[in-house]
């Protein structure tokens, strides 16, 4: 029996679980995939407090992780399959099921993030943090004074581009249709920047490039004409979905699949929280995920402290 399970070891969950060691609670990390979650695709962090002249990604998650085994909590490789309810009277605690056994835990923090939308042409995985990124407010300075296309029609991709023409030479704003789903104000503001151009009824068909974008091939939706667009960076602003399939149906959510928290981060059940991309938010950032992961650990404790049994 655990007194705290932390499903994800992204910033979010490995900021919790440095927090539940130091708070002597007897907690564990479970991920599925690559300690520090999503963030691991960026090669460095250039806005996280305290590092001004940036840091590697894989060396910030190294610290981090570093203080969780300082804590003495332990971090499983194993995938979380499901969450249920441990059917003891008076009792709350919950049966966690992963691929190898069930584990037991009077307190689960949910940290699985999200994962980008991917409009799945040729090049895109490949080059994957070689111009291609799905973070403006992340990779923006990598751009500075170059050509870069944006991808979308939301308030994200409105924000992104804004948020980039600080930074590069031209942005490139290409949308699937004439009108936007971004609020009015944002797009004036956007067509008010000399920075910013668009290329509405188009679809990006390709990035092309070897070790890094040198091009995209655009196609135009109602004409069918096929153009090369040359630039250094494209950035994908299309949605996020939430790693929340596992608990559908265990926990309350939104239309997108976020988990729903109050403020404290406790979800629709006694004594689990949630924290990090899994919630809906308007930043989506290392350190606010850090933030989360504090908050979220902090609850369990003091929810520990009035449910141990």
């Amino acid at each position: 029996m655990h007194d705290l399970i932390i499903i994800g070891a992204g910033p979010a969950g490995l900021t919790a679980g440095l927090y539940a060691g130091r708070s002597r609670l007897h907690a564990a990390l479970f991920e599925k995939m690559n300690i520090g979650g999503q963030i691991i695709s960026s090669p460095s962090i250039d806005n996280f407090p305290g590092f001004p002249e940036g840091i590697a990604t894989q060396e910030l998650i190294g610290h981090i992780k570093k203080q969780v085994d300082d804590v003495q909590v332990p971090i499983l490789l194993e995938e979380v399959l499901e969450i249920t309810p441990a059917l003891e009277p008076a009792v709350h605690h919950y049966k966690v099921k992963t691929q190898e056994k069930i584990y037991e835990a009077r307190a689960v923090i949910i940290a699985t993030g999200a994962y980008p939308k991917k409009i799945g042409v040729e090049g895109e995985s490949g080059l994957l943090g070689r111009g291609v990124s799905y973070c403006g407010t992340c990779d923006a300075p990598l751009f500075k004074n170059k050509d870069v296309v944006a991808v979308g029609g939301g308030d994200r991709a409105i924000e992104e581009a804004i948020y980039l023409a600080g930074y590069a030479k031209k942005v490139t704003l290409v949308h699937r249709r004439q009108e936007f789903r971004a609020s009015k104000i944002l797009e004036e503001k956007a067509r008010a920047n000399h920075k910013i151009n668009f290329m509405l009824d188009s679809v990006v068909e390709q990035i092309n490039g070897h070790n890094k974008v040198d091009s995209v091939r655009v196609r135009n939706v109602k004409t069918a004409q096929v153009s090369e667009l040359p630039c250094e960076g494209v950035f994908i602003f299309i949605g996020i979905k939430p790693n929340t399939d596992f608990v559908r149906n265990f926990l309350e959510m939104n239309e997108q699949g976020f988990i729903i928290t109050q403020p404290d981060l406790k979800s629709s059940r006694p004594g689990i929280f949630a924290c990090g991309d899994c919630l809906e938010k308007g930043l989506y950032q290392v350190v606010c995920a850090c933030g989360e992961g504090a908050q979220a650990a902090d609850s369990a404790y003091k929810y520990l402290l009035t449910h141990r049994v």
